[in-house]
């Protein structure tokens, strides 16, 4: 059995609390566990109305990557938005990643512009979809940005559907407004070929995700096609919360196969 080191991305509005089933699972599996807070997110004091740019709220885990020792690969998992922050991260240090996992998540491509999956999805999705979410508008750098804060229905019927009383109820004692940054990320360069499309990919497909459905992470699959795509059967958007065993299964399976530089012995002394 291979060992990685995990970097796990959480999604819109969540933090790194988001991961506080999967991380003790994979531990237990002998695997090295980071679980940021992105900026603004979380723990982090910043807040949204301080962000200009996708880039900026990446910034926690662009620090973490530059900080890796040479020649230390990881293998990120993005989470629903998070899977923007692994496109970044990737176009900066695609030599530091094994392997990058979108689960239930927007996946960007190279071919169209960096905001295309999320304009697509906004295209796809009815505004009634949102339920009780708030948006609102703020502005950074004289550029007029969209932020969202999802409300207590949102969270129960869209995102946790499936999870426990007690996962629910921690999601809403945690949430933070985020931003999708849609509008700055329309401007931004293209993601890279060489960065972010050189790195492996795989999709993990959440089967009763309200959020991010189905049929548009399959869509999403056929836009631009992964190395290897799984499935968590019966898996709202929080697979992490509500089908922790099998995520931490298929992340154990992705280690086997992507971690080409096992982590050496003396990490596990720290």
């Amino acid at each position: 059995m291979a060992f990685a080191h995990f970097v796990l991305v959480h999604g819109a509005c969540h933090g790194g609390w988001s991961w506080h089933k999967l991380k003790p699972l994979l531990e237990a599996l002998g695997h090295k566990v980071t679980a940021l807070d992105l900026a603004a997110s979380g723990v982090d004091p910043r807040q949204i109305e301080e962000l200009g740019t996708l880039d900026e709220y990446t910034e926690p885990l662009l620090t973490f990557l530059e900080a890796l020792p040479p020649g230390e690969k990881v293998i990120l998992v993005g989470h629903s938005l998070g899977g923007m922050n692994l496109g970044i991260a990737a176009d900066k240090y695609c030599e530091k990643i094994a392997a990058a996992v979108f689960l239930a998540a927007f996946m960007p491509d190279t071919e169209h512009c960096s905001s295309f999956v999320l304009e697509q999805y906004n295209e796809r999705t009815p505004a009634e979809n949102w339920l009780d979410t708030q948006f609102l508008t703020y502005t950074k750098d004289g550029k007029e940005i969209t932020s969202m804060f999802f409300g207590p229905k949102f969270l129960a019927h869209k995102l946790y559907q499936l999870c426990g009383p007690e996962d629910l109820e921690l999601a809403s004692m945690l949430v933070r407004p985020s931003s999708l940054m849609m509008e700055i990320l329309a401007k931004r360069p293209f993601f890279t070929k060489e960065g972010y499309g050189s790195i492996k990919k795989i999709y993990i497909v959440c089967t009763e995700d309200k959020g991010i459905p189905e049929e548009f992470q399959r869509w999403q699959i056929e836009n631009y096609k992964p190395d290897k795509v799984y499935k968590v059967e019966g898996a709202d958007h929080m697979a992490m919360l509500c089908k922790t065993k099998e995520l931490a299964e298929i992340l154990q399976e992705v280690a086997d196969t992507y971690n080409a530089a096992a982590l050496e012995h003396h990490h596990h002394h720290h």
